[in-house]
């Protein structure tokens, strides 16, 4: 991977970090994401809600009953954005039943092999192999926060931009001027950042969404994300939200390791929410932990704390040890400051 952007930059000049980050995380031979090795579980770089608990998906099967009531929709479409290892759609699938009609979007080979068992032949490798017209849920967990994004700098004169370049077979940044739809964005988007500041400006996302709601033409679009408001944001732009992960913790500068680590950034939901509201839909904005615990998760957790009881009660240590287990997981999932502070986007349709 970095001798294929050596060879590119010495070709071309120095590239837009969107485009970089396409590259490290994207390419079809080298790319991060479309290896051979499965990056969201246990074994890999980070795990995200579903692989922490499958009371994750079991509880978004409510959220997904709710809108087929709600819509009228008696078969509705459960599509998974960024599906990996399908730790989300199976427990999802397995509350559900025969009533939902599954279907998987992922770019890694071996996730797509491992979904294939779980929704047959509805697994495909981006949104342009999903049917024309949804009827349904499409979740989008821990995705839009991948999608390449350019970086900006705030100076004295104004906005200039952080591209890739190459000096003596290694990448650098250089500064150019940026160019006018990032400056919009920023515009738009920033908030109030400091001479120095950092911010990720993330029209790929907004881009996603837009075309998911294209083809959205009743139910809702449910994104989990690291982020927050741009308001939200502000107190991160002095050195921006920029980072990599590996091995469960955070790896290396974002241009030492291309194709070895995992590339990210907070996700700005007010440029993704108003995305949505110019695609036609109506928007709300939770925290996880809210949303999981109007969904029933609360109730859930309560219940097991009562088994847990019981079994002990019982002498029954190992199958109190089990469900005390399932219970931290479930906990998890609502930690204040953990993931129970991610945002969820709610994008509804309703034709």
């Amino acid at each position: 991977m970095l001798q294929h952007l050596i060879d590119r930059i010495r070709d071309g000049g120095a590239i837009p970090f969107e485009v970089y980050m396409e590259l490290a995380l994207y390419h079809p031979d080298s790319g991060y994401f479309t290896g051979e090795r499965l990056r969201s579980v246990q074994s890999g770089d980070f795990l995200t809600s579903p692989e922490v608990s499958p009371l994750f998906g079991e509880t978004l099967a409510e959220l997904v009953m709710r809108e087929a009531a709600d819509t009228g929709l008696t078969l509705p479409m459960v599509i998974d954005a960024g599906a990996g290892s399908g730790s989300l759609l199976r427990p999802l699938l397995s509350t559900l039943g025969e009533r939902a009609e599954p279907w998987a979007v992922e770019v890694s080979p071996p996730a797509r092999r491992a979904l294939g068992e779980l929704v047959g032949k509805r697994v495909v490798g981006s949104l342009e192999g999903l049917p024309r017209r949804i009827a349904g849920v499409i979740f989008a967990n821990e995705l839009l926060d991948n999608l390449p994004m350019a970086l900006a700098r705030r100076r004295a004169g104004g906005w200039r931009e952080l591209w890739v370049g190459e000096s003596g077979g290694e990448l650098g940044w250089v500064e150019t001027p940026a160019r006018a739809e990032v400056e919009e964005w920023l515009e738009r988007f920033a908030g109030p950042t400091p001479e120095g500041g950092m911010v990720e400006c993330q029209l790929a996302a907004g881009r996603w969404v837009t075309e998911v709601l294209d083809r959205l033409v009743s139910g809702a679009l449910v994104v989990f994300d690291y982020g927050d408001t741009a308001e939200g944001l502000e107190r991160r732009r002095p050195d921006g939200t920029l980072r990599t992960y590996r091995a469960h913790h955070l790896g290396p500068d974002p241009l030492a390791e291309p194709g070895g680590t995992d590339i990210t950034a907070d996700l700005n939901f007010t440029a993704v929410a108003e995305a949505a509201r110019a695609a036609g839909a109506i928007v709300s904005l939770h925290r996880q932990d809210d949303l999981l615990e109007e969904l029933g998760l609360t109730e859930r957790i309560r219940r097991l704390r009562m088994q847990e009881a019981e079994h002990a009660r019982a002498g029954d240590e190992l199958r109190r040890l089990e469900i005390r287990s399932v219970r931290i997981g479930a906990e998890t999932l609502l930690h204040p400051r953990g993931l129970g502070d991610f945002r969820v986007l709610v994008a509804r349709r309703r034709v």
